[in-house]
């Protein structure tokens, strides 16, 4: 008997060990360092002509040859879905979210405790003095705990799934800025080029008729004033292309070098938008399907969620807690049931503060409409103003252009002066900045409505693949 009993006493650490057993099993822990240097490398190595964004283009439909001879809205947007960091972090919050609905769906893990005692009056001669005893907790969660949980996270996972089409559509509306700017300064460099020549030309017929006489000096210096704003106005131009083409290459997560030898498509940009925008069918696509009204409406279905939880914890879970003692020669079962008992506290407190949050989350939901609607009223109204004015100015364009044609024709017939059809044409040239400029606004306005509405305006040629979905959990956990 007493050969016995040693040798439970000495099992007794062996089934410490096989429980010890399973933790080769758990997840280890693997360091990924981050290198400045290294990142800063890869950062520069990208580019447009990389063989992995080609096969997401391709996988788009949006090239079939790569790379493409040359880029517009719809590929740079492609590319920068690919490239920006801002997606990144999108993904990994969303995979922070899928993780979450693995730990709302794990059951409490039962608590081991063993122990030993000792008799210090038992006689030696008889019995051993050692008492063994191991001790087990298992928790039984009630009113549907778990589910509640789940349920949460999966409304949470939702609301961050969301927020990675916010992200892509803010990226989307940073490039399109950037480019409209690098084509509308493309367009203004080239113009005030053109003035600048036409300018120089003035100043010299100028001087040759002040010699003659025939004009003042007055007249001249005014002219040579002008030839200088004009040279002035062309050295900022150049600057804000490039300061243009800089930005651009922010918004698609490149580097400036990155775009050397590029060639961009500006054919979206070179007309202006209609003005009979279908108001009505903008503002009910945009109050139901703006990623992040959607993103708010999963962040309210977790505040409900998080509000049942709360009430489901007034009622305690069960704890049954079986135990075994070996005492001296006697072997003895103990099984305990505990519970909390809601006499000091019903969680009323959790409670007041979940429905506080969740009449937050409404509020906060409701909010975001009401602001939606707005921006869309005045986007709507700021194209149609915006249009109007390029409507005009276009129209304006075309009369100077058909004055500046008669001009020609009637300089080779000697009916004007070289003098005249240059102020003719400077008058074209102007004309010209006036009317880039009004384009210029009108389509900024236009990416002002499709930000307010989340969506392009052609929205049906705007159907992508994700790029580089986030790695999230291979087996979502589906009990509830």
């Amino acid at each position: 008997m007493k050969e016995a009993r040693r040798g439970w006493i000495i099992r007794l650490p062996l089934s410490l060990l096989l429980v010890l057993a399973f933790v080769p099993a758990c997840v280890r822990y693997h360091p990924r360092p981050i290198a400045p240097a290294a990142t800063m490398a890869d950062f520069e190595a990208r580019g447009l002509d990389s063989s992995e964004l080609g096969r997401f283009l391709i996988a788009n439909k949006e090239t079939e040859t790569w790379p493409p001879a040359v880029w517009d809205l719809k590929t740079l947007t492609l590319a920068a879905l690919y490239y920006h960091p801002d997606m990144d972090i999108a993904r990994a919050q969303w995979g922070i979210a899928q993780g979450g609905r693995i730990t709302a769906g794990e059951r409490p893990n039962p608590t081991l405790t063993p122990s030993m005692g000792y008799n210090t009056t038992s006689p030696r001669s008889e019995v051993t003095p050692w008492i063994p005893e191991v001790a087990l907790e298992l928790t039984v969660e009630t009113a549907g705990k778990r589910g509640i949980r789940i349920a949460a996270a999966r409304h949470l996972a939702e609301s961050a799934r969301w927020q990675i089409y916010a992200a892509a559509w803010n990226v989307r509306s940073r490039l399109r800025v950037a480019l409209l700017d690098v084509y509308a300064a493309g367009q203004r460099a080239e113009l005030i080029g053109e003035q600048e020549k036409l300018q120089t030309e003035l100043v010299r017929l100028l001087e040759l008729q002040k010699d003659a006489g025939e004009v003042s000096v007055y007249d001249l210096t005014q002219a040579r004033l002008a030839l200088d704003t004009v040279r002035l106005e062309r050295i900022e131009a150049g600057r804000l292309k490039e300061e243009a083409l800089s930005v651009l290459a922010s918004a698609l997560g490149l580097s400036r070098g990155a775009l050397e030898g590029v060639s961009f498509s500006f054919e979206s940009f070179r007309r202006a938008p209609q003005p009979d925008l279908p108001a009505g069918e903008i503002r009910r696509q945009a109050v139901v399907n703006r990623a992040d009204i959607r993103a708010a409406l999963a962040a309210y279905e977790t505040s409900q969620m998080a509000l049942k939880l709360e009430v489901a914890k007034q009622y305690p879970d069960l704890v049954f807690g079986p135990d075994y003692q070996l005492d001296q020669t006697d072997s003895k079962w103990t099984l305990g049931l505990g519970i909390t008992l809601p006499i000091l506290s019903r969680n009323r407190g959790p409670i007041a503060e979940a429905a506080a949050a969740r009449e937050e989350s409404a509020a906060r939901f409701l909010a975001l409409q009401t602001q939606v609607i707005g921006e869309l009223d005045a986007a709507i109204q700021d194209v149609r103003a915006a249009v109007e004015k390029s409507r005009t100015a276009e129209d304006l364009l075309a009369h100077l252009t058909e004055q500046a044609r008669l001009a020609r024709t009637e300089r080779e017939l000697g009916e004007i002066s070289k003098l005249e059809l240059l102020g003719i044409e400077i008058e074209l040239n102007a004309g010209a900045q006036a009317w880039v400029e009004s384009l210029h606004q009108a389509q900024a306005a236009v990416g002002r409505l499709e930000n307010a509405a989340q969506s392009p305006l052609d929205v049906k040629d705007w159907i992508t693949t994700m790029a580089r979905p986030p790695a999230g959990p291979e087996k979502e956990n589906k009990d509830d």
